[in-house]
């Protein structure tokens, strides 16, 4: 039964078992040993001087001499007095003793109990030295009742699991960002060291060099920005401003000329409460991934409406079928379908949208259409319900 009680409720029954066992011991010493005292008192013979002094008082009474029950009386009063002070010091030396050893006895057993309860205690402290140390593997993994200790345990756990999660994400979106921005740089040196290795190149053969060095500068520039969107959104923000995700999505749409490419629009009102140009950032990006992957002759077709307390934005778009294990890794960064060249794009579309739109407090899915394309449904809390959002990990 004590399996199910709380660290709280063990503890409690823990100290009162011992303050229990404590006082019972304490007391069945200073009983026994008083009760051995009193028992040699009894049993000791009387001194011949007493003995005397009793007899004659005795006598003396028999013969009904004037005052004589008043000096016994007397008598055994002193008696009785010198009785009790003996008692008296024997109880209190007794006590004394007893409480002493008592003590170092509860001593002893709430050093050991401490340490059977402090145990988990260290188990924390050990995998927090070595989470310290760039070990994020351990867990503690606490066995034994659920109580307040094996909460603990189990929420640094899970703590650790989250932070091994970020530091791996992280670790690899650094990687992945070192390459991307290394191969414009690449490509560069790669355009001045053939033109400049040539020892009289033509104004074409430098113009082209030129033309090579811009595209690569302007590829660097916008995912720079990009990374720095990406980096801005792991930052708390204050996202208060009314808007509404009908007239955002407008101001995506607006000056989009996709050739081959229809796209239908049903928007309906969906308030929110968020950033302006972070959302149209969101939708934006959606309409360039849509388009993209697109197929010649395909549709775009972008939605808003709101229900449930939800704002809710949805693009669906044709193109090339996305295997079904493909869908969620498209959301991470510097993931691409299908060539890494065969689109301008960086793979970092997706990864976009879903940040933002863990910043605003929502949520992205995505399925694969099974004709081709996908279905993205963007989910963000309606105006009158929305909270403040917690950072997202990248």
């Amino acid at each position: 039964m004590t399996s199910h009680l709380s660290a709280r409720s063990r503890l409690t029954l823990l100290y009162a078992s011992l303050f229990t066992l404590g006082g019972t011991a304490l007391v069945l010493i200073t009983y026994l040993l008083v009760a051995h005292t009193l028992y040699d008192t009894t049993t000791t013979s009387i001194p011949a001087d007493a003995q005397q002094e009793i007899e004659q008082c005795l006598k003396t009474a028999q013969t009904r001499g004037a005052g004589v029950p008043g000096k016994c009386a007397g008598l055994y009063a002193s008696g009785v007095q010198a009785g009790a002070r003996t008692a008296l010091t024997h109880l209190l030396t007794y006590s004394l003793l007893s409480l002493a050893g008592v003590t170092l006895l509860a001593v002893v057993a709430g050093w050991v109990a401490a340490g059977r309860i402090l145990r988990p205690v260290h188990r924390l402290t050990a995998a927090a030295r070595a989470a310290s140390e760039q070990d994020l593997s351990q867990r503690i993994a606490l066995q034994g009742p659920r109580d307040e200790l094996r909460e603990l345990a189990d929420t640094f756990d899970t703590m650790l699991e989250r932070l091994d999660r970020a530091f791996t994400s992280q670790r690899q979106f650094i990687a992945n960002a070192s390459h991307e921005l290394r191969t414009p740089l690449t490509v560069m040196r790669t355009a001045m060291d053939v033109v400049l290795a040539k020892p009289d190149p033509t104004r074409e053969e430098l113009v082209s060099m030129a033309a090579d060095v811009r595209q690569a500068v302007d590829h660097s520039e916008r995912l720079i920005e990009v990374l720095l969107v990406l980096a801005r959104n792991d930052q708390a923000r204050a996202l208060t401003d009314p808007l509404d995700l009908a007239a955002v999505a407008e101001d995506a749409l607006e000056g989009r000329t996709a050739s081959d490419i229809t796209t239908t629009t049903r928007l309906a009102e969906a308030p929110v409460t968020g950033d302006g140009v972070l959302l149209e950032r969101l939708v934006a990006n959606l309409l360039d991934n849509a388009e993209r992957y697109n197929i010649t002759g395909g549709t775009i077709a972008i939605s808003t409406t709101s229900r449930a307390g939800t704002s809710v934005l949805r693009v669906v778009n044709t193109g090339t079928v996305v295997p079904a294990d493909m869908v969620e890794r498209l959301f991470l960064p510097f993931t691409r379908l299908g060539d890494r060249t065969g689109h301008d794009g960086f793979g970092l579309g997706l990864a976009l949208v879903s940040s933002i739109a863990a910043v605003h407090g929502g949520t992205v899915n995505a399925t694969a259409v099974p004709a081709g394309g996908l279905d993205i449904t963007v989910r963000l809390p309606r105006r009158d319900n929305a909270v403040t959002p917690a950072s997202p990990a990248t």
